[in-house]
């Protein structure tokens, strides 16, 4: 059985999708799109994958590999292990909208052969490895059905021109992670209810929290407190404003 043949249409929207993906990509290194290359499960075996599947004006799936530095920094970042989906995710929707107005799934986190050797299976199936130097250090692979054509004459494909070394800027530690989206919520109080409680509560009943009138709400981050605040009404909205920044570590009151 021999290997689908890639064209260079094919291969050049794959570059436009890599290079659109580097710009929100989290990364310690600055890293550069190499040639692009036919997808294999050995194209990046260190680290983690996230892939997901979207349609539109395109149809397909996308897959980011990372190297573990991000992973590591995301496992041990100062405010809790982070989501490596939520991390990725803005780089797997700037890939997928070099063909078009697509709709993105929900990313899935997979070992990087398993990821690439699922996708590979498919038929024209590509991979941009995501390089410094000679080092691969992140990998973009795309399966669409069918590919645009990419000869500039339609489909809505935008054309790119190559990001270079010098539009990428170096990160590491916590600065790589500051495009990562995170759930804030705010807390006004606790309290502890017995079964029967709880299944007593009707319309109208009033549960009376551990916090005094007047006391400071909590802003918590995955359900770390990192700061207290009072409560504001912002244009019909509640609202927090900020009174105290929570020390990493400090224990809650």
């Amino acid at each position: 059985m021999t290997a689908p043949t890639i064209t260079a249409p094919q291969l050049a929207l794959a570059r436009n999708a890599a290079e659109a993906a580097l710009g929100v990509l989290p990364t310690s290194r600055p890293l550069v799109a190499a040639d692009p290359i036919a997808a294999t499960a050995d194209a990046l075996t260190e680290g983690q994958a996230v892939t997901a599947r979207f349609s539109g004006a395109a149809s397909g799936e996308v897959v980011v590999v990372v190297g573990q530095d991000l992973a590591d920094a995301l496992r041990e970042s100062p405010l809790g292990e982070l989501d490596l989906t939520a991390a990725v995710r803005p780089a797997l929707e700037a890939a997928a909208r070099v063909f078009g107005p697509v709709v993105l799934d929900p990313g899935v986190v997979m070992e990087p052969q398993v990821a690439l050797s699922a996708l590979a299976a498919k038929d024209d199936a590509v991979a941009v490895p995501l390089v410094e130097g000679n080092q691969i250090r992140a990998v973009l692979a795309l399966a669409l059905n069918p590919w645009p054509t990419g000869d500039g004459g339609g489909g809505g494909v935008a054309r790119r021109e190559p990001a270079g070394p010098a539009a990428v800027q170096l990160r590491g530690g916590l600065d790589m992670l500051q495009d990562v989206e995170m759930e804030v919520s705010a807390e006004l109080g606790r309290t502890r209810m017995s079964v029967r409680e709880l299944l007593s509560l009707t319309p109208g009943a009033i549960v009376e929290l551990d916090r005094a009138a007047g006391s400071p709400a909590d802003l918590l981050v995955n359900g770390r407190l990192i700061a207290r605040g009072e409560v504001v009404v912002v244009d019909e909205n509640f609202g927090i404003r900020v009174t105290d920044i929570v020390s990493p570590g400090a224990e809650r009151e």
